[in-house]
């Protein structure tokens, strides 16, 4: 154990740092070799591709100064406007050295396609002269190869992933000696650093600041903060950082009390990724209660929207492939905070009602064709609440090939919380929804129907509507203002029926989601 003062002093913003290349814990990640290789072979284009700040840049920054090159090496970002001006005028310039096109995930289609086009001409002229080098998110080689299949056997695809925790503890342990410290919790922030050298950085860091070792210790000095401490310390920054924007997220443009809090369940999916990656379609899938709502955000384009109209809070953080459906985080300490939030006090700050649900459906609506408008209208403004809805022509990709008698029956008989049936002239004479009707007519006792009278209209067929409350519709008037009324007292039945529920899952001491 060392009593006398290094030779060398190093700040703690230049041991563990924050941000920016590490120079005294830098550790090679797996796939280094191959990397240089890649690097010093001519002509030949690399894609560095993994979760945002893993290490990537990091990786071929070393790497380049460890290759012999004669060569100019140009660091572009497809971040900088700037920079994309540049970089659209790459494949008509001469001899341009090593250049690096960081942040490739967020160029134009466009771009990206001229730039693999340019890839694979450097390559087949085995060019001494020029070298591309690619760093995106997952799947920045795959979406290059998509462009131009024949641009496979060309380049270099080299994966950068979560770090081994054996690669944490090198990084930790450089910087301690570094710093002539020793970290009792060392074992455990490599452990819950999620594979990230830059998360791993952020904790040591802190946790060098709850003994206040702000640089090389003259003496050794044992740092035996508990790792609960570093944490809450590390949170706490991060809080005053990315809460309001983690909010504003989850709640979309506008706050929905009684819906599925679509915006909340996808942030929600990405602090459980272990890629900090999540592709949308799969995730629905996964969670088929909730597959109506967030269905309603991503195929009308109301994330995409939500990210494009707050890219000043929200650019940073998170990245959205619309093609692919695919979220991904930026931002390594972003994870951090969201992978560790209170998810119920979270939901319950916001003003959700509830976030965790057993039916799949909120509302099944029951109609006669000839009353589709109405149905229509009625789905669109219940979808817009971000609430859970079934209406067949929303489902026909999944009713494919399916047995519809045994698709339909289960919704209405308990998948959906209520139906809604429309009570047109034509309602009792269909075929459907004599069928329809058959499945959901016992829930009348469960105080789970909720009948659509058209005004006007002779309802001897199905007098048992008559005994609930329900709504009545005219024809002869304006649409729109009725349509508005039902779908206010639709969301304000379902309001009701959360908050109570609320309020007794509070009683009971029992948690909505973890």
């Amino acid at each position: 154990m060392s009593t006398v003062k290094q030779a060398v002093t190093f700040q703690l913003e230049d041991v563990y740092k924050l941000s920016g290349v590490p120079t005294v814990t830098f550790v090679e990640p797996i796939e280094y070799s191959r990397l240089k290789i890649a690097l010093r072979t001519p002509g030949r284009g690399v894609v560095i591709e993994g979760p945002s700040k893993i290490g990537k840049t990091s990786a071929v920054t070393k790497a380049l100064e460890s290759v012999t090159t004669s060569e100019s090496v140009l660091a572009l970002s497809a971040r900088r406007p700037d920079d994309v001006e540049l970089i659209r005028e790459l494949p008509g310039m001469e001899s341009i050295g090593v250049v690096i096109i960081d942040d490739f995930h967020r160029l134009d289609q466009t771009s990206r396609e001229s730039i693999s086009d340019f890839m694979k001409v450097l390559a087949d002229e085995e060019r001494t002269d020029s070298k591309v080098v690619v760093i995106g998110i997952n799947k920045a080689g795959e979406s290059l190869i998509a462009m131009a299949p024949d641009l496979g056997g060309r380049i270099e695809v080299i994966k950068l992933g979560v770090n081994p925790v054996d690669r944490i503890e090198t990084l930790i342990n450089k910087g301690a000696d570094a710093l002539n410290i020793s970290l009792d919790a060392a074992a455990e922030i490599a452990q819950n650093s999620q594979g990230s050298f830059n998360i791993a950085q952020a904790l040591c860091h802190d946790a060098c600041l709850t003994k206040e070792v702000t640089e090389t210790e003259t003496t050794h000095t044992v740092v035996d903060s508990s790792f609960e401490l570093i944490r809450e310390r590390v949170l706490d920054r991060l809080s005053a950082t990315f809460q309001r924007r983690a909010e504003m997220f989850a709640k979309g443009k506008k706050l929905r009390r009684e819906g599925r809090a679509p915006y909340l369940q996808i942030l929600r999916w990405l602090s459980q990724s272990e890629e900090w990656t999540i592709e949308l379609q799969r995730e629905m899938r996964k969670n088929p209660t909730l597959r109506p709502s967030v269905s309603q955000v991503v195929e009308k384009g109301h994330l995409r929207n939500l990210l494009e109209e707050r890219a000043d809070m929200l650019s940073d953080l998170l990245h959205y492939d619309e093609e692919s459906r695919v979220l991904a985080v930026e931002d390594p300490q972003f994870y951090f905070y969201i992978k560790h939030l209170p998810w119920n006090r979270f939901a319950e700050r916001l003003g959700y009602f509830e976030v965790s649900f057993s039916s799949t459906y909120d509302y099944a609506l029951s109609f006669a064709g000839s009353d589709r408008d109405i149905a229509n209208a009625l789905y669109e403004q219940l979808a817009d609440r971000e609430l859970g809805v079934f209406y067949d022509k929303n489902e026909q990709s999944r009713i494919l090939a399916a047995n519809v008698e045994e698709y339909l029956a289960p919704i209405y008989k308990s998948e959906a919380s209520y139906i809604v049936v429309i009570l047109g002239p034509d309602y009792p004479k269909r075929i459907w929804t004599r069928f329809e009707s058959k499945q959901f007519r016992d829930r009348f006792g469960e105080n789970a129907v909720i009948p659509i009278w058209l005004a006007d209209v002779d309802y001897s067929a199905f007098d048992v509507s008559r005994d609930v409350g329900g709504i009545t519709i005219d024809r002869n008037g304006d649409l729109e203002p009725q349509i508005e009324s039902a779908v206010q007292q639709l969301a304000g039945r379902l309001a009701d029926d959360r908050a109570e529920a609320a309020a007794q899952a509070a009683a009971d001491g029992t948690e909505s989601i973890e």
